[in-house]
Formats: C-alpha cells, sequence, structure tokens
C-alpha cells in the first residue's frame, strides 16, 4: 500500500485461542447477465471477530494446504486460520503493530506470502522479513533488507527459490531477492523512477518473470507502469506502460495474462474506477474493466476460474469484484464494508476472504469481521 496517501485498515483477532464464531449469512449482490454458475459468487458465511474493534490489517494470503494468513497489526503478529472451517490455528506475535505516530511506513506485518508446504513470510516494519514455521507456530528466522522503512509486498518464485520483497516506503524503493533455503540476501534493485512507492510483485510462470506495479513514474500521476524484472540476474528488464491507473493490486491468470488493480489513489487522482487485464509480454492492454476499480489486492483462484478485487475505494461503496479470467468479462462486485482492501482464495474449497473494518457505518458487519464468499456451484 502507498504509505503516503492510503489509509491502511486491519482486522483484529484475539492474539492466541482466536475464537472465531462461524456463521451462515445471506448475501445481497447484483450479478451481471453474463455470469454462468461457475462464475457466480455470494457471501456464505462471516468470522465474527469478538474483543476489541477490528482497526488495522494489511495483506492476506491462503498456502496450498488452505490456511488462510492475515497480516493483523492490531495483534501485532499473523493470524493463521483453516481455510475451510473457519477454525482458528494460532496468531504467530513479534511483529510492530500500528504506532499512529511513526505512520503505516513503519507498520507491520505487512505483505504475506506462502513459501513450500510449511511457511509464511511477512513483511514488518522495520525493514525486516520474519518466516513463520506453521507447524511450530512461531518466528524462526528474521531477515533484514537494510532498508529504514517497512517491507511491504513479496512473491514467491519456486522455480529459482527466491522471495522477492519491497520495501515500498524508502527513497527510493527497492525489491531484494532472497534465498528461501539459506534466508539471505543475495541482491537487490533500486527503482529510482517509482516515486510514488512500489506495490505487489508476482511471479510468473508462464514467462518465469517477475511483474511488479508501479503506481507512478517520474512524478506523473496518469503514468503509471508495470516493471519486467529478471529474477536470476536481478535486474530491470523494462517497464510496460499504464495510463491513469496508478497499479497496486497484480495476479497472473490464464496464459500468464496480468490482472492490474487500478487503485484507491487513482480514484482519488480523478481516474476513472476501472481494473486492466495486460499481455505480459508485450504490455498490451487486453480489456479494461470498467465496472470494479478501485483496488488494492487482487487474487486469481485458477480451480474457479476467476479473478478477485478488493475494491475497497469504488465509488457508491467497497465491493468485491468478480472478473471471469478466461473471458475477461466482468461477473459481479457484492458489498464488503470500511477499507476492505485484503482478498484471498483457497483454491480447494473456492472460499474468498475480505477482512472489513469496525469502521464501516453499516455494511457486511458494522462491528467488523472477515466476510466469507464462495462460488454459488464448485
Amino acid at each position: 500500500m502507498n504509505p503516503h496517501h492510503r489509509l491502511l485498515a486491519s482486522t483484529r483477532l484475539p492474539a492466541l485461542g482466536l475464537g472465531l464464531l462461524l456463521s451462515a449469512v445471506a448475501a445481497t449482490a447484483t450479478v451481471s447477465a453474463a455470469a454462468s454458475g461457475r462464475d457466480a459468487v455470494r457471501q456464505v458465511a462471516t468470522l465474527s471477530v469478538p474483543g476489541q474493534p477490528l482497526t488495522s490489517f494489511d495483506i492476506g494470503f491462503v498456502n496450498g494446504q488452505g490456511i488462510y494468513a492475515l497480516a493483523d497489526r492490531a495483534n501485532h503478529g499473523v493470524d493463521l486460520i483453516e481455510a475451510a472451517t473457519g477454525r482458528p490455528i494460532a496468531t504467530v506475535g513479534g511483529f510492530k503493530g500500528y504506532d499512529k505516530a511513526k505512520g503505516f511506513s513503519e507498520a507491520g506485518p505487512d505483505g504475506v506470502v506462502a513459501v513450500g508446504r510449511g511457511e509464511f513470510w511477512a513483511g514488518d516494519g522495520d525493514s525486516t522479513v520474519k518466516v513463520i514455521d506453521v507447524a511450530r507456530r512461531a518466528v524462526v528466522a528474521t531477515i533484514s533488507t537494510g532498508g529504514h522503512k517497512r517491507v511491504d509486498e513479496m512473491t514467491y518464485d519456486p522455480r529459482d527459490h527466491l522471495v522477492v520483497v519491497v520495501n515500498n516506503a524508502d527513497e527510493p524503493p527497492f525489491v531484494s531477492f532472497i534465498s528461501s533455503r539459506t534466508r539471505k540476501v543475495l541482491g537487490k534493485l533500486a527503482l529510482p523512477r517509482a516515486t510514488d512507492g512500489a506495490e505487489q510483485p508476482v511471479w510468473n510462470p508462464a514467462t518465469g518473470l517477475l511483474y511488479l506495479s508501479i503506481p507512478v513514474l517520474d512524478h506523473v500521476e496518469a503514468n503509471g507502469a508495470v516493471a519486467v524484472i529478471d529474477p536470476r540476474s536481478f535486474k530491470l528488464l523494462r517497464m510496460l506502460p499504464v495510463s491513469k491507473c496508478m497499479p497496486a493490486g497484480l495476479a497472473a491468470g490464464p496464459r500468464g495474462e496480468l490482472l492490474l488493480g487500478c487503485s484507491d489513489d487513482a480514484i482519488g487522482a480523478g481516474f476513472p474506477a476501472q481494473s486492466m487485464i495486460m499481455d505480459p509480454r508485450s504490455g498490451r492492454i487486453l480489456t479494461t474493466i470498467a465496472e470494479v476499480g478501485g483496488s488494492d489486492e487482487v487474487w486469481y483462484d485458477p480451480h474457479a476460474g476467476n479473478y478477485y478485487l478488493a475494491a475497497a475505494k469504488m465509488p457508491g461503496g467497497p465491493v468485491l469484484g468478480v472478473v471471469n479470467a478466461h473471458t475477461r468479462r466482468w461477473v459481479a462486485n457484492l458489498p464488503t464494508g470500511g477499507h476492505a482492501h485484503s482478498v484471498a482464495a483457497d483454491p480447494r474449497t473456492g472460499r474468498i476472504f475480505v477482512p472489513i473494518d469496525v469502521h464501516t457505518g453499516g455494511g457486511t458487519c458494522p462491528g467488523g469481521c472477515i466476510a466469507v464468499f464462495a462460488p454459488a456451484k464448485r
């Protein structure tokens, strides 16, 4: 998330023994006439969060074993939840949390990514990455990237055994390439043209390259880009230009295509609410989706065949946007709630997790919760 402009949100769960209550709820959403049974998504449950009000969270991620991890700044840790049932596993602490005096650029945890079968890696506000062993429910290593501000979003390259992390709030922002085997920083890449931070990276198995959302190039808000990076040489290959999008979320979908979540900053700058699908080889925009925008984290579920967008700043109210990744057509916008900028889906069950801040004034769960959605047919 952009540390200069965005008000980040976060979910609060009790530090240990989270005590989530799974309750079925009725969902209301307008689904496009083009949506098939495969595509349609509805809200199926909420995870009630007893205790203190929900005030600050960041990125969520679901691993291949069906564990949902949420960067929970309110409890200074990463919440681990069984995705299929909502059963709490643990909150792994030791992170900085959020200090209003220091702001979000020094808050943590931030980005989260699954590494292999048994680890989550998470960025913290002191320019470190913490390695969480799921079985031990503990931080087992802390890795410094040598910056001054937080480690934000990240991705995992299983081919090259690299965890790629972004210090988005340092000036200039920079990328670190960390061996998942030795946990050593192997290289860095500074991004001096990224004058308003750097956002979501993704490793694309279709090309073997890394891609990174750059909201603003050279101080011109209308000019953003997707940076193309070689994970083996740690070099920037080129910038794929994007206009009036200020991209944040990034996900690799069918055929290696990239979904760009045009950000809340783009809405604030007066650009239209939209999302884009890009050919990663040519940089050509294949589709502009006008029905959903103002997104932060985005996600691709290959089993459901859907992209999901956490469109917290969609004009008219926050929504979970659903796009059929194969046809590139918008399917639905489902109401969420305040600061609902995080989304992750479990490929085994199709369940989609969207944390919602307590300060909603209504919406899906005004007291704060994790809203759970799923395809109507699975």
